[in-house]
């Protein structure tokens, strides 16, 4: 626990039954490491750097959703011109679907895709996000996560940068481009896990790891507005331009200044470098090749994230993608209206994100509430709210204000499953946190892949009705609830016993 002059770890023999101790186990010896102070810390800065690394993955993952609304041309492509319903009005101050002139610059290309088409593309990302994974979880642990997690980002940037060709040549180049994309990001999140498992001291985990991850929603919140902003100026293209140059900017700045570990950073002072090695003992160090997979597989705990997870995700992922369609099709907003109102909601779930991992370490510091109390209370509040406010929207009607709202509360209050189910993976096993995380991620992909299609499904033939979208939202509020309530009853914070290494084995302390 925290003290005026430092860290002082006290533990017995039965310390591991309690989900409120610290990781280092010593049997009756005593540790007193001086905390070194926070600001400019080589910790923090690590956390700004992945801050900055998410927001700019978001940006090339989200760019595609409000860029779409430039690049088809619903005017010239009929199957969708014969769906169009006026059931909701046209504001006086927004663009008219049926006239593209002003969306953006003269001279560039947009396609006829149905909404099929569209809804395929969108997928297309997490369809080669699922793939790498695990096994970028897995080699992170093993050799580093510095590498995978710039390397990812690098990759996915220079693939933006061809989209405008690939795009030109056809809606499944496109998707082939977008696959790749996803491929190469895939182990952007596992890498981070990896990392903090040998970075982030256990009392401050969860806003360490809170504020590094809340860039995605950092990276949506600024990019959505951006990318309505760039397309309505300098065209479409010019987006994924702009978010591909930013990407290698900040892979040439990662290379130079991040390293794999403590032990291994040539900035670090030996204090810190002793408080976080000595407050994260043996479990941080990398696993071996093998890894305890059956005792995975029948993991309650590590299921309880994954379904929690992959219900999450859902609404998430649904919003993601398809809220600058609904902002278009269904509200009628002109682009730069569409990507800021789309984005407001991010900026919610970014505030409270950051927010709930502060309010989380600082309840486990006082010793208020157990780790698997505090994992369950925040998830609930993370998976449950969100949902009701979801279900809220398909009640808004045409109101435009009403649904932005209700969207914006809803993603506020999903920050809080941030500081819950979110990093609940190094909680259970911190040794093997970066391929825990890869599997629950590569489940957590798959409302990715399927959302999407769903919501083009439901709003195909009535892209224009309210009542194709209310079905999105409650079914998207109806699964979140489920999550919420499935996590609060098979949840925990406990390192489980077959996440014990050797080094805690030999002084008989693995449970």
């Amino acid at each position: 626990m925290a003290l005026p002059n430092g860290y002082s770890v006290n533990t017995t023999s039965d310390d591991q039954d309690s989900d409120t101790a610290p990781l280092l186990k010593k049997e009756v010896e005593e540790i007193t490491v001086a905390v070194p102070p926070k600001c400019c810390s080589v910790r923090c800065n690590l956390a700004v750097m992945m801050f900055f690394g998410f927001a700019v993955v978001y940006g090339l993952r989200v760019n595609l959703s409000v860029a779409m609304v430039a690049m088809v041309n619903n005017t010239g492509n009929q199957s969708i011109q014969s769906n169009i319903s006026n059931e909701c009005p046209v504001p006086n101050n927004s663009i008219d679907n049926s006239s593209q002139s002003s969306v953006q610059p003269d001279g560039f290309p947009r396609y006829a895709w149905s909404s099929t088409t569209q809804g395929m593309l969108l997928s297309a990302f997490f369809f080669g996000y699922l793939f790498t994974q695990i096994p970028g979880g897995y080699l992170s642990g093993r050799f580093g996560g510095s590498i995978f997690l710039g390397g990812g980002v690098l990759g996915t940037a220079v693939l933006t940068l061809l989209t405008p060709l690939s795009a030109q040549l056809g809606a499944n180049w496109l998707f082939a481009l977008r696959f790749l994309e996803g491929f190469g990001e895939g182990v952007t999140f596992p890498a981070m896990m990896a990392m903090w498992a040998r970075w982030a001291p256990p009392l401050e985990r969860s806003r360490l790891m809170t504020f590094s991850g809340a860039g995605s929603s950092f990276g949506a919140f600024v990019s959505l507005p951006l990318t309505g902003f760039i397309c309505h100026n300098l065209g479409w293209p010019a987006v994924f331009y702009f978010c591909g140059g930013a990407g290698c900017l900040w892979a040439l700045f990662w290379f130079i200044l991040v390293s794999d570990e403590p032990r291994s950073h040539p900035r670090i002072s030996d204090q810190e470098k002793n408080y976080i090695v000595t407050s994260i003992g043996p479990q941080g160090t990398a696993h071996g090749w093998s890894v305890p997979l059956r005792s995975m597989v029948f993991s309650v705990p590590l299921w309880a994230i994954i379904i929690s997870q992959m219900c999450s995700n859902w609404s998430y992922y649904t919003l993601l993608t398809s809220l600058p369609i609904y902002m278009d099709t269904v509200l009628h907003f002109n682009i730069q209206q569409n990507s800021f109102l789309s984005a407001l909601p991010y900026l919610g779930g970014w505030v409270f994100s950051v927010s709930s991992g502060v309010l989380a370490d600082s309840i486990l510091e006082r010793k208020a509430m157990s780790v698997t109390a505090v994992r369950k209370i925040f998830t609930f509040i993370g998976l449950f709210l969100p949902a009701v406010f979801l279900v809220a929207v398909g009640f808004s009607g045409c109101s435009g204000a009403l649904a932005v709202t209700f969207l914006t509360v809803s993603s506020a209050f999903g920050g809080f499953s941030a500081a819950g189910v979110f990093i609940n993976q190094i909680d259970i096993a911190p040794r093997y946190a970066g391929i825990l995380l890869g599997i629950t991620n590569t489940f957590g992909t798959v409302p990715g892949v399927v959302a999407p299609i769903v919501v083009g499904y439901l709003t195909t033939d009535k892209q224009h009705l309210v009542l194709g979208w209310n079905h999105v939202f409650w079914l998207s509020g109806a699964v979140s609830a489920f999550g919420a309530i499935f996590f609060v009853i098979f949840g925990t914070g406990k390192i489980q016993s077959w996440a014990g290494t050797d080094q805690e084995a030999e002084t008989d302390i693995c449970r």
